[in-house]
């Protein structure tokens, strides 16, 4: 908008010199200070404080955010009047609080309370910068410790709004003591079952950056945000190193595995929302009901479910089956299982599932590519789905390591295989790899011990656990996300204990002879069913791609339909026993 306007309509003064000098109304113009330009006020409120010209975001008071959050007049505010103390007796500090709640028009740095977000209950919190930086004293923890108690006491997912300069120096180590108490309340409401969601904002520093800001079962952040343990100044003065552009930033912690999403501000009631309805369901967790049946009962008529569910076919399609097999070779599978144009994860996330909300991370050093994973739907059931990507072209390809995980790969797939054990939600897998990525910085991140940690913790898991191998299934890196109630190939995909170009190496020293290999490995869909190491062998059209992928889908929609009901009817004791008895018989 032209402001040229403004200026005229405007009182005029007059300077020392005598010019006449436009005089602007207060409160009617502000300043961006991402890109420096002049803005009028109402401007940038109705565009939810986002600069019109730049996109760059200004920070939002803590009402304000609650009031275009929460469901009109669904929000009930707690501890509004709880303010803190003085335990260190600092000079000044009492007289600089009582000014500050005067001029921020609030108690303390936080806001807390329950609402509604499009039609789900949850309890809110929303720190705000204009009190001393948001800085994180008694009161703050209190406020924020009571609220996630509340929580846990009545059943509600938390949502926590970060946005602090740190911990308050004025309360000495009373501050300090605020992150084990705030982490504590987390944790009992994390074992009670109950979804956390923490929202990164500019900027979030120093104690609530390593305590409750940090602990989400979600952690979403805004664009651009400052988000770090010690500040950029505090670090450059230290290493005397100038830092790199973005350093800290929202996107930095997305690349580095430490954020599952960045939302713009016009879409974060949308995806809270989503992410609320994805766990009201499945939030206090599998509880054992009264009159259930016992695990050896659920077991037993699992095991009948399971039978009835084996497809034999008529005699018919099982010759046909056969005698197409017989004129497709083990190598031609090969080739196909590594086609192209063969659908890929990705593609069959958006084909069999719903709400799809991909989380990022390992929350240790990266977020790797070649696995998607994260909560989508069903049919209407909240699932967890992990699938291994090898991208669609030469570009995607690289990006995603050819579908080769990295060890952090491995660390993401299993944070979401135990966050959705949390609650209770299903998981299935997709898996499509020619193997781990070798390498040497694999090596010293700890592949090994990754893959090690998978299998280890999978065999576990209380919830039921799919895998689906749409493609290739190389060796420990297939297997680590395969330690499943279940595992299903598609017909021309293939599982091995390496590919046949490593194995003709090791036993032959020419890889070369990959094809003579393929023939003596095994590998098959038919061959492995045969030997029970799969359960299911899904058929697939004479050409597979994107355009076909409905032709395998809807049946293989159909069996996900019957796993889901056949497992989702077993507790806990007896999803793990099927699990050992299953890799135990082999």
């Amino acid at each position: 908008m032209n402001l040229d306007h403004v200026f005229k309509k405007t009182n005029k003064r007059f300077s020392f010199d005598g010019e006449k000098k436009p005089q602007v109304p207060e409160g009617l113009l502000c300043k961006c200070s991402k890109c420096g330009g002049t803005l009028l006020v109402e401007d940038v409120r109705s565009n939810y404080y986002v600069c019109p010209k730049c996109k760059g975001y200004f920070r939002v008071k803590a009402y304000e955010r609650i009031r275009r959050l929460a469901d009109e007049g669904s929000f009930v505010e707690w501890d509004k009047e709880l303010i803190g103390s003085n335990p260190m007796d600092f000079e000044g500090y009492e007289e600089k609080l009582a000014a500050t709640r005067l001029k921020a028009r609030m108690n303390e740095a936080v806001v807390t309370g329950t609402c509604r977000l499009n039609g789900c209950e949850t309890v809110i919190g929303v720190m705000d910068g204009r009190f001393l930086m948001a800085s994180m004293g008694g009161a703050v923890g209190e406020k924020i410790t009571r609220a996630v108690e509340r929580a846990t006491e009545e059943g509600l997912p938390v949502i926590l709004f970060t946005c602090s300069g740190g911990a308050r120096m004025q309360e000495g180590i009373t501050s300090l003591m605020q992150m084990a108490k705030t982490s504590a309340a987390l944790k009992r409401h994390s074992d009670a079952g109950l979804f956390y969601v923490s929202v990164l904002t500019d900027p979030t520093t120093g104690g609530v950056t390593a305590s409750f800001a940090m602990e989400g079962d979600v952690i979403l952040a805004e664009p651009g945000a400052l988000i770090g343990f010690a500040g950029p100044r505090v670090i450059e003065q230290t290493i005397r190193q100038k830092l790199p552009k973005g350093f800290q930033r929202s996107e930095f912690l997305l690349e580095h595995g430490f954020v599952d999403r960045i939302v713009e501000r016009d879409e974060l009631k949308q995806v809270l929302g989503d992410l609320l309805r994805l766990h009201v369901r499945e939030e206090a967790g599998r509880k054992e009901l009264p009159g259930e049946k016992s695990s050896e009962e659920a077991q037993k008529q699992a095991e009948l479910k399971i039978e009835q569910r084996a497809e034999p076919g008529s005699e018919q399609r099982a010759e046909r089956r056969r005698q197409r097999y017989q004129r497709i070779g083990v190598w031609d599978r090969v080739l196909r299982s590594r086609d192209k144009d063969r659908p890929v994860g990705s593609d069959y996330l958006e084909e069999l599932f719903e709400d799809f909300y991909e989380l990022h991370g390992d929350r240790c050093f990266g977020d790797d590519l070649a696995v998607m994973g994260g909560i989508a739907r069903f049919e209407g059931r909240p699932v967890t789905v992990i699938a291994q990507e090898k991208g669609k072209d030469t570009k995607e390809n690289i990006l995603h390591h050819f579908g080769m995980c990295a060890p952090e790969g491995y660390r993401k797939a299993l944070r979401l295989m135990k966050q959705a054990e949390k609650f209770g939600r299903p998981i299935i897998c997709l898996v499509d790899t020619p193997g781990a990525f070798c390498g040497l910085e694999a090596e010293e991140r700890g592949q090994g011990e990754a893959i090690a940690r998978n299998i280890y913790e999978m065999s576990g898991l209380k919830v039921p656990v799919l895998t689906v191998i749409i493609g290739e299934g190389g060796s420990g890196g297939a297997l680590a996300l395969a330690v499943s109630n279940e595992v299903w190939m598609l017909e021309n995909s293939i599982y091995s204990i390496l590919s046949p170009e490593g194995f003709a190496s090791i036993l032959w020293k020419d890889s070369k002879r990959a094809k003579e290999a393929a023939e003596v490995m095994k590998l098959t869909a038919r061959d492995l069913k045969k030997a029970g190491i799969v359960e299911q062998v899904l058929g697939e059209p004479k050409r597979f791609s994107k355009e076909t992928l409905t032709e395998v889908t809807e049946p293989m929609r159909e069996k996900i339909r019957g796993f889901l009901d056949t497992y989702g009817s077993m507790d806990a004791e007896a999803l793990q026993d099927h699990r050992y008895k299953r890799f135990r018989r082999m």
